[in-house]
C-alpha cells in the first residue's frame, strides 16, 4: 500500500537519531512528518533537512512561531529557504500577515493556529481570553487568519466542518491535531475524534503521532490510519 499524504505522523520523540529510526521503521507507509518545537534542540531542524533532502519526505514544521512582526518574518524567511512544506504561526493577525511577507515567493504554507486542540473553555478563561463558545472562537479566528494571508488554519477536527464552511476558506488547507484512531488514549487532548470523521468533516490532513510511534507495530498502526482514510467513512470532497 502507498502511503497517503493526508496522514502526518507527529515525531515527537526526543532527539533527531530516534526520529530518523522512527521514519525508517514506517519506511514507504508514511510519507508527511510533523517536526515540533519540543525536538528543536534536539537536532530537529537538521532531521527535517534530512527526511526532505535525503529521503524525499514532506515535511511539516510546527513552530508555533509568536513575536512582533519583524522579528515572524525574519524566522520565516529563514526557514523558507529550506523549502520546508508546512510552517505554523499563532493566527494573530500581525503574526500571519509577517509570515506570509517573510516567506516570499516560496510554496511553504503558513498555517495558523486557532486555538490549542489542548485547550477547553476552562483553560481559556484562565488565560483572560474572551467569553464564548470554544467552536465559535476558533471559527472567528479562523476567518480572520485567512483573510489576512494563511494558506490554512491549525484546528480541532470537531470545527473542520465550520470552518470549511466560511468563505475565506475556500482553496485552503485545513490540518487538524487531536486525532484519535479508535480505542486510542486521548493523551493531552480534549477536542478529538477519528481519522475517518476528520477528513468527512473537511479536514485536508490529519496530525497522529502517539497512536503510531508508540504503537508495538508502527508502520502497521500507520497503515491502518491509511486503510481509514481511505473508507467510505472518510468520503468528502476533500478526500481525493
Amino acid at each position: 500500500m502507498s502511503a497517503d499524504d493526508r496522514l502526518i505522523v507527529a515525531m515527537d520523540v526526543p532527539n533527531a537519531i530516534e526520529g530518523l529510526q522512527l521514519a525508517q521503521t514506517l519506511g514507504d507507509a508514511v510519507n508527511f512528518y510533523k517536526i515540533g518545537l519540543g525536538m528543536l534542540t534536539g537536532g530537529g531542524l537538521a532531521l527535517a533537512n534530512e527526511l526532505k533532502d535525503e529521503h524525499g519526505k514532506r515535511i511539516f514544521l510546527d513552530m508555533k512561531l509568536f513575536d512582533i512582526g519583524a522579528t515572524v518574518e525574519a524566522a520565516v524567511r529563514g526557514l523558507a529557504q529550506f523549502d520546508l512544506d508546512f510552517l505554523t504561526v499563532h493566527g494573530d493577525p500581525h503574526v500571519v500577515r509577517a509570515a506570509a511577507e517573510g516567506k516570499g515567493g516560496k510554496d511553504m504554507k503558513i498555517l495558523a493556529v486557532t486555538i490549542l486542540t489542548s485547550l477547553d473553555r476552562g483553560d481559556l478563561d484562565a488565560s483572560c481570553i474572551k467569553a464564548g463558545e470554544v467552536t465559535d472562537l476558533v471559527q472567528e479566528r479562523a476567518g480572520i487568519a485567512l483573510s489576512n494571508g494563511a494558506d490554512g488554519v491549525i484546528a480541532s477536527p470537531q470545527e473542520a466542518a465550520l470552518i470549511r464552511a466560511l468563505p475565506e476558506a475556500e482553496g485552503k488547507l485545513i490540518v487538524t491535531p487531536g486525532v484519535r484512531p479508535a480505542g486510542a488514549e486521548l493523551g493531552d487532548q480534549k477536542r478529538v475524534t477519528t481519522p475517518a470523521q476528520a477528513i468527512a468533516s473537511g479536514a485536508d490532513h490529519v496530525v497522529v503521532g502517539r497512536p503510531v510511534w508508540q504503537a508495538a507495530d508502527p508502520r502497521a498502526a500507520a497503515l491502518a490510519i491509511t486503510d481509514e482514510l481511505r473508507s467510505p467513512q472518510a468520503m468528502s470532497p476533500n478526500a481525493g
